[in-house]
Formats: structure tokens, sequence, C-alpha cells
């Protein structure tokens, strides 16, 4: 008889543990994965047909987007080169789930096949180390 009263006793106690558990996770769920969206959309503002065939001097668009998902509001610090020329300098803040998309016109100074088009994005204080980044190879005549 006793050792089924302390069988149940811990039963209890192990019952109202696994209670107080589930009841916490409910209360305190886990935050969700922190990052930062960065692309890059094509003229049409789709993810796909980048302009990578242009002459020298034709002018071309793409849209730049970041969206915060980090939990907190965030400095960024978004530069952007073709060829080791900087075409983007720009600094913002975001709060946490805002977007913000940048417009970026840009000519081609020379030819060459397989020019970089670099997009360089840093969470700041760290302006050192890219958060982000992505390149367009782009060719032209």
């Amino acid at each position: 008889m006793k050792v089924d009263k302390i069988v149940s006793y811990i039963l209890i106690i192990s019952i109202v543990i696994a209670v107080a558990a589930v009841i916490y996770i409910i209360v305190n769920p886990s935050p969700g994965e922190r990052f930062t969206e960065f692309y890059i959309l094509g003229p049409n503002g789709n993810a796909g047909n980048y302009p990578v065939n242009l002459n020298v001097g034709e002018s071309s668009n793409l849209t730049i987007g970041v969206v915060n998902h980090e939990g907190h509001p965030t400095n960024y610090q978004m530069i952007v080169y073709l060829e080791n020329g900087t075409l983007v300098n720009e600094s913002f803040n975001l709060s946490n789930e805002e977007k913000k998309e940048i417009l970026l016109t840009f000519q081609p100074k020379q030819t060459g096949n397989g020019q970089k088009l670099e997009f360089l994005l840093y969470k700041l204080p760290n302006n050192q180390q890219p958060y982000r980044y992505l390149d367009l190879l782009i060719n032209v005549t």
C-alpha cells in the first residue's frame, strides 16, 4: 500500500509539472528566427529577367529590397558597386517588419563581359563585414 501511495504522489507531481511546463511554453513562446531579407528585383518587379546584357551608356533599372525581421529596429548601410565604382551608399533605419525598396537606375560606362554589380548590406554598427551580399554579372558591349 505504501508503494501505491508513493507512486500516486509521484504521478500527481509529474502531471502538475507537465501542466506548468505547457502553460509556460504557451505564455512565453520562443522567438522566431531573426534575419534580414535582402533581394533584387528585375525591371518588371520580379525576381528574374535581370538586365545582364547591356550597351555602354544604356540605362537599366533594378529594385533592391530590404525587410527587417530582426525583432527590433535596426540600422543598415547599403552600398552598391559596379566594377569598383560606387552607385549607392545609403544608411537607413527599419523598424521590425518594415520594408524598404530602392529603385536603382544605372548606366555602365565601359565594355566588358562579367562585370560584377555588387550589393552589400551592413547591419550597423558593423560596417567592416557585410551582413548580406548579392551580386549580378553583366555583359556590356
